[in-house]
């Protein structure tokens, strides 16, 4: 069994530039892909950034509880760990690195305790994390709202991680993130 390196945060805060980061850094790293309901952003590939599937589907894999971990982060959207993405990877002998959700972390950190590193990124501000937000332009006035009120609550979890890196600076938050990272691969080798 191999290693779970966790990076959660509410959207906005900089969780996948970080993963971005981590994964051209360390090669025993390989990325989870999950599985989600809402339609590619420009740019997404199927089976790169995402499992795109149908609502039909993701239904029907719930039934088969071939997920780690799911849920619904917005009205109709969808998205989860499938429980073969983690055997695939293991089985290709690398260790996992996570970009997700807040309550989907806290729920792999639980389903596996011993082998894994949480990290939830913090953005310096609420008021920074919203401007981020903003500046994304990828967002509708509602779907925007509705991660601002997400993030809000998300941003009070931070407790249930194991290490809160605060991503201010973007290049001193990248350099942190590759420290602890770094020490926790090689703790137990």
């Amino acid at each position: 069994m191999g290693k779970l390196v966790i990076v959660t945060a509410p959207s906005g805060a900089g969780k996948t530039t970080v993963v971005r980061h981590l994964l051209k850094t360390f090669d025993c790293l390989a990325f989870s892909v999950s599985a989600t309901t809402r339609k590619p952003r420009p740019n997404e590939k199927e089976g790169v950034d995402y499992y795109f599937v149908s609502r039909g589907q993701f239904s029907q894999l719930v039934k088969e509880q071939a997920f780690v971990e799911w849920e619904e982060l917005y009205p109709g959207q969808c998205s989860g760990t499938l429980v073969s993405e983690i055997e695939r990877l293991w089985a290709a002998g690398k260790n996992i690195l996570f970009d997700i959700d807040v309550k989907g972390a806290a729920n792999i950190k639980k389903a596996f305790p011993e082998h894994s590193l949480a990290i939830f990124v913090k953005p310096p501000s609420e008021a920074v994390l919203f401007e981020r937000l903003r500046r994304r332009k990828t967002e509708s006035e509602e779907s925007l709202g509705n991660r601002i009120s997400r993030a809000k609550i998300e941003l009070t979890c931070e407790k249930e991680f194991d290490i809160v890196l605060v991503n201010d600076v973007l290049q001193i938050a990248l350099k942190e993130a590759e420290q602890l990272v770094g020490t926790f691969l090689e703790k137990d080798k």
